[in-house]
């Protein structure tokens, strides 16, 4: 670990890394401690308890991605280059962060309150991006379709195999992660084409 790094940025940098590894329930704040470096009792010093810490993980992703996203839906871009752009953003982030959509998942069955308020105080904001899909719906430039289908299946369809990476990596690549992992990027246009396919006239 780069000592160059102050206490905080190690413990973070070392705590994404146990979760990817290990998960929320498998990791231990002693091996986020050894990787960072640090003793335990430091780690606790920062970081109370292993939630307090994922939640600083899953905030920290979340700030970089929804500006992001946020700013993509606010341009005037067509509606398609959107859609790419969206696939692509949405595929980066959770390949550097691979642990967030089956923290989310997790969380929403076991503790949906404190997940959807971590969420809905980032400024995540649709509307416009809901209008430009019923502007091209009146233009007849795509079917119609309800805009929040839409929405709906492009989030899924980027974080499915995410969540279902032990069933994906066991059942259609035959225990080959480097496949799996070709595939993950692969999404990121395959995503879009067949979103785009599937709504244009």
């Amino acid at each position: 670990m780069d000592k160059d790094l102050n206490t905080e940025q190690r413990i973070l940098i070392a705590a994404k890394k146990v979760f990817t590894e290990k998960g929320l329930e498998g990791a231990r704040m002693q091996e986020i401690a050894d990787e960072a470096g640090i003793n335990k009792a430091l780690l606790h010093y920062y970081y109370r308890t292993k939630n307090k810490l994922f939640e600083a993980i899953f905030k920290e992703a979340f700030d970089k991605m929804v500006p992001q996203v946020m700013d993509l839906l606010k341009t005037d871009l067509p509606l398609f280059d959107k859609i790419n752009m969206f696939a692509e953003q949405y595929i980066d982030i959770f390949i550097e962060n691979p642990f967030i959509p089956g923290f989310v998942l997790h969380e929403l069955s076991r503790n949906p309150e404190r997940i959807v308020d971590l969420i809905s105080n980032m400024g995540i904001q649709p509307e416009v991006f809901i209008l430009q899909i019923q502007q091209e719906i009146e233009k007849g430039t795509i079917k119609p379709i309800d805009p929040r289908q839409l929405i709906v299946n492009m989030l899924a369809m980027c974080i499915f195999p995410f969540v279902a990476k032990p069933i994906l990596i066991t059942l259609i690549f035959q225990g080959d992660l480097g496949a799996y992992l070709q595939f993950i990027k692969d999404r990121k246009k395959a995503v879009p084409e067949f979103i785009i396919n599937s709504i244009k006239k």
